[in-house]
């Protein structure tokens, strides 16, 4: 059997590190290293993934971690993807925390790994755009003026110092977007474009701004050719992830109002550009004023009607590698618009995680907790479901096999999170019917499914009670999650009501439960079960006042 070859990566929590690990799973042992715990990750925990929780700016923590991954057998390649950038023009002291003194920490740590290369993203928003008619190629200079591409530049001339230790490639991306966008102007523009705003048809200039975009699945396709084909690259190699050329704000417009207006498309109005930084400078401090600042800000100015324009033609010839026509941009508007149209949530669930959280809807952001949460969730939904006072009231529970439990619990809390999602309350009342139906037909009491909700609301706000996000929303939180349940169990109650045949029936009318049912094993467990300790039951009944408490305010 061969043994995979280890490749560590930085940033592991990151939009192309998450679409990367997917691509190299079968082909290394992954070694991930990130600020974030593995369960904020949205890797999947069945993902043979090697984790490292680290903050790349603490010294001591990088030099800790680095000596487990040395003693476990080192890396073959380590590819640096952690990084800070933000479009709000400010120098934010993370820049040089993460991009510079983060890189030294993680460069200091390679020494001990044994590397055959160290693979440095970075981007061609780092270079500044080219005069007219002239291109940006491998061989321009990191050398835009903002805070960014001067870190960028101080880490590509920093891994030259370590070349006697590992050689390095580095890897400049284009704008990089899914699907669902996930790159913030984007974001930002097509929100602004497909909306009923005063500004919607406004393009800057001649809306001849462009850059170059790459599809997210061709920049993980596209470092896994890199690592293929190292031994092609020289040291300090550096290699482009683009399209050639560019694409510019008024050709998006054009593609993204025609599929989702249709024919004919309105026409853009054009801002000159003399009046843009004003305008701009005008609109940020109406939002200084009001407490929330635009996306746009009046350094964007100076890129009016300027175009990034790529030449990355030698990176095909050394790497025989190019992006997949199917996957440009333009030809994927298309799917950007359907999923805008059909699932806006998540649409914009998945893009606040690249802006201000607090640009997040009420709804979206309790979904996000509860979706960051939902391993602890579960796990304490079923201890829970464990403690004795809970097995005594909920005896057909212990005749489910652990197979059963299990499932039971993933899929109520999957339910529950579709509903957040798409603030459809009807969903989870539509779930809670199906689970009433099918408990009752297995012999279920009505008590026992409601309690199981009750608890499934105990188990959320336990965990995510002591977080600052659920600090931040306050009762809006739960408020949503209590009325959600709430009307799941009023969904639960009605359908057994229904199949009593009589809605006004007390419990000791309803029919007794067939003897030859298997549940009629529960007389033996309720007699074999011990009583109580008081104070367990004390627990539970204070417990129980508090979620009628709530329940009953919503």
């Amino acid at each position: 059997m061969t043994i995979r070859p280890r490749l560590a990566l930085t940033g592991a929590s990151g939009f192309v590190a998450r679409y990367l690990m997917r691509a190299l799973k079968t082909r290394y042992r992954l070694v991930a290293l990130d600020r974030h715990p593995r369960v904020e990750s949205q890797i999947p925990q069945g993902e043979e993934v090697e984790w490292h929780q680290v903050d790349l700016g603490d010294p001591d923590q990088v030099r800790a971690v680095f000596r487990r991954v040395a003693a476990q057998g080192g890396a073959e390649v380590l590819i640096h993807l952690a990084a800070h950038y933000d479009f709000t023009g400010e120098a934010d002291p993370e820049y040089q925390r993460t991009n510079v003194d983060g890189l030294r920490h993680v460069l200091e740590g390679c020494r001990q790994l044994r590397l055959r290369r160290f693979v440095f993203a970075s981007s061609l928003a780092a270079c500044p755009f080219p005069p007219p008619g002239e291109a940006v190629t491998e061989e321009t200079a990191p050398d835009a003026p903002h805070v960014y591409a001067r870190t960028k530049k101080i880490g590509e001339a920093m891994l030259a110092e370590y070349a006697d230790s590992f050689p390095s490639v580095i890897v400049r991306f284009a704008a990089l977007f899914s699907d669902w966008c996930e790159y913030p102007p984007l974001y930002h523009f097509l929100g602004t474009w497909l909306s009923s705003r005063w500004n919607a048809r406004l393009l800057g200039g001649r809306g001849r701004s462009a850059i170059p975009y790459l599809h997210v699945r061709d920049a993980a396709l596209f470092l896994r050719v890199v690592l293929e084909r190292l031994d092609r690259l020289a040291p300090g190699e550096v290699v482009i992830a683009s399209p050639d050329g560019a694409v510019c704000f008024k050709e998006l417009y054009l593609a993204a109002l025609h599929e989702h207006l249709g024919p004919p498309v309105p026409p853009p109005l054009y801002i000159p550009r003399l009046l843009c930084r004003p305008g701009m400078w005008a609109v940020d401090q109406l939002g200084r004023a009001f407490g929330e600042r635009p996306f746009e800000r009046p350094w964007m100015a100076d890129y009016v009607d300027r175009q990034l324009v790529i030449d990355a033609s030698r990176t095909r010839r050394l790497l025989g590698w190019r992006p997949r026509p199917r996957l440009e941009i333009l030809r994927r508007m298309p799917f950007l618009i359907e999923n805008f149209k059909t699932d806006p949530l998540e649409w914009h669930r998945r893009n606040a995680q690249f802006m201000l959280l607090r640009q997040m809807r009420p709804d979206l952001r309790i979904y996000q907790l509860l979706l960051d949460h939902r391993e602890k969730i579960v796990w304490r939904f079923r201890e829970l479901l464990e403690r004795p006072h809970a097995r005594k009231k909920m005896l057909h529970y212990q005749l489910l096999t652990e197979d059963e439990r299990q499932w039971s619990h993933r899929q109520i809390l999957r339910n529950l999170l579709h509903a957040m999602r798409t603030r459809r309350k009807g969903l989870f009342m539509a779930y809670c019917r199906d689970v009433a139906e099918r408990r009752a037909r297995s012999g279920f009491d009505s008590s026992e499914v409601i309690y199981a909700l009750r608890l499934l609301h105990q188990a959320c706000q336990e965990v995510v009670s002591g977080t600052p996000e659920a600090a931040e929303l306050g009762d809006e939180l739960r408020r949503t999650v209590s009325q959600t349940i709430r009307f799941g169990i009023d969904q639960v109650e009605m359908v057994f009501e229904a199949i009593r045949g009589n809605s006004f029936a007390a419990p000791d009318q309803v029919e007794p439960i067939d003897p030859a049912d298997p549940s009629a094993r529960i007389a033996e467990a309720e007699a074999a079960d011990e009583d109580l300790p008081a104070e367990d039951q004390d627990t539970e009944a204070e417990g129980a006042e508090v979620l009628e408490s709530e329940l009953a305010e919503v």
